[in-house]
């Protein structure tokens, strides 16, 4: 039996607008994501770098708890799970009240998840910035979150740009698993388009396009980014 391509089809209502709200959702809940995997990430990494070995350990509790399970089994307990170990009015909330639950589930899942990943680099970015940096602002009356605010975390910052580039992908990849909790966005519409027409292969290489397209921009405000912010003489220039 010959497979019958309708390309055309991803133009016709409604499969078009199912795409375009796909494209919303995976860029709302990437975004929101990744805002709140920054946040934390950086304060943890900071905290993995401090002088006191309690913060450190709380830093480092923090990174292994959210790194060492898998994202779609995070997504499953903060979905299924929470809501019905809470006392009643605040799992009832999160289940019925709370206005797109399986939005900010998935949000927040995947930004405490890429979170630790954030802080991993984060501190990887601190250690970079040199021993040598922090030694020279104690010498001249600093004090410590002097340093971290106006050192160390601009110059890490620079360091940290192109590895977080690489997570910010990932969490829009990642955000494909909202549909294993009922959120329709671009994946989960593409297997809905499939569902309906039978035409899986014309969905799944429109979503395949889309998420490199999505890519490439977030490459490109990248390199933007590390030229504006660069340190001339610290950082080694893209070719």
């Amino acid at each position: 039996m010959n497979y019958q391509w309708d390309w055309a089809l991803l133009l016709r209502d409604p499969y078009l607008g199912w795409l375009l709200d796909g494209v919303k959702w995976t860029a709302a809940i990437s975004m929101t994501a990744f805002g709140l995997a920054l946040m934390l990430g950086i304060g943890v990494g900071i905290l993995r770098t401090v002088d006191s070995h309690r913060l450190r350990a709380i830093g480092g509790t923090y990174v292994q708890l959210f790194r060492s399970v898998p994202l779609l089994v995070q997504l499953f307990l903060w979905y299924y799970v929470v809501p019905e170990i809470l006392p009643d009015g605040v799992g009832f909330w999160l289940k019925r009240e709370l206005p797109l639950p399986e939005f900010w589930t998935t949000s927040v899942g995947l930004g405490l998840f890429m979170s630790a990943r954030i802080a991993e680099q984060t501190r990887a970015a601190l250690n970079a910035a040199g021993r040598g940096l922090r030694q020279a602002a104690l010498s001249q009356g600093f004090a410590p979150a002097q340093i971290y605010r106006y050192l160390l975390v601009p110059v890490a910052f620079r360091y940290a740009l192109p590895p977080f580039t690489s997570e910010l992908l990932n969490t829009v990849k990642n955000s494909s698993l909202a549909l294993t909790i009922g959120m329709l966005e671009l994946t989960g519409q593409s297997r809905q388009i499939e569902a309906y027409t039978f035409h899986g292969i014309e969905a799944f290489t429109a979503a395949t396009l889309i998420y490199m397209a999505l890519s490439l921009l977030a490459i490109a405000a990248s390199r933007r980014l590390e030229k504006t912010f660069q340190i001339p003489g610290m950082l080694a220039e893209r070719p």
